[in-house]
């Protein structure tokens, strides 16, 4: 069984619409894939609607938190998408998106960056605008080779020249509202050092104390010695162990499947949750 629980659609910062992301995930040979585009659920409809016959979909977010000046972010699984605390905390770091954007287009501009807001918007398109959408306009404008490359301290990167800091949740009330509402905790990508500082281990530890549920270890951007340093962690502290690609379509490297969960840690995921169950693909609309 192929389990990846981490994915992202249009409905974020992804480049495959929902239906066509379950689509791909069936044709990669995923058995289940979780949906988890950025502080919203807006894709979760159009995926069930689409969903191949033997591919189950997970639902879920990925929630964009802060600690001490550090960004960090919080796989949310199987949560009620209607728990009025979760979903207004959700809309509003959604609603802080586009200020942001266009502060740090006009930080740009200020370095020279010859960027124009429109850009950004174009390819942003119905998704939640993001850090993402100005990266491929940064590659789109020859200032960067490749949207990774726009995520370092010289562009916008936490604490770049042209970063912005957006409405964040506290990492220890998301897991709070996470699980109030029915949901299952994953720190996402926790060691991921190309992105900035990362997490210190005592954090690990109280957010263990807090609810937290797992760690996401077989990450694109953990080598080796980090993944293993995290299993131990995750070991000594209780903490589920996950891995997913973290999918963005066209707008990454990373394939589909390329990191994956094991069967025992998502039937463990599914027995935690209660706001919400894993989808049956039925056969969805292939138009």
């Amino acid at each position: 069984m192929r389990i990846d629980l981490h994915t992202h659609s249009t409905a974020s910062d992804g480049t495959d619409t929902p239906a066509e992301l379950v689509r791909e995930a069936a044709a990669a040979g995923l058995d289940i894939v979780a949906l988890t585009d950025h502080d919203t659920t807006r894709g979760h409809a159009e995926a069930i609607a689409a969903l191949p016959e033997g591919l189950t979909l997970v639902t879920g977010a990925e929630l964009s938190c802060a600690l001490d000046g550090l960004s960090l972010h919080l796989l949310a699984y199987l949560f009620d998408p209607d728990e009025p605390e979760l979903l207004r905390e959700r809309e509003l770091v959604r609603d802080d998106r586009v200020p942001r954007a266009r502060a740090m287009v006009g930080k740009l501009r200020e370095l020279g960056v010859p960027i124009e807001w429109d850009r950004v918007a174009r390819i942003a398109g119905d998704g939640s605008v993001g850090r993402p959408h100005i990266a491929t306009a940064l590659v789109e404008l020859g200032v960067v080779p490749t949207v990774s490359d726009a995520f370092t301290p010289q562009w916008i990167a936490d604490g770049g020249r042209a970063h912005v800091a957006k409405h964040e949740l506290d990492p220890f009330t998301a897991v709070r509202l996470v699980k109030a509402a029915g949901g299952v905790a994953v720190l996402a990508h926790p060691a991921a050092a190309k992105r900035g500082r990362t997490l210190p281990e005592s954090a690990f530890a109280e957010l263990a104390g807090a609810g937290l549920d797992g760690i996401e270890v077989d990450h694109a951007e953990h080598d080796a010695l980090t993944r293993e340093r995290l299993r131990a962690l995750a070991g000594d502290l209780g903490l589920l162990t996950t891995g997913s690609s973290d999918y963005h379509g066209s707008r990454k490297e990373v394939r589909l499947g390329e990191y994956t969960t094991d069967p025992e840690i998502y039937g463990e995921i599914t027995r935690r949750a209660t706001g919400a169950f894993p989808v049956p693909g039925a056969g969805g609309h292939r138009s």
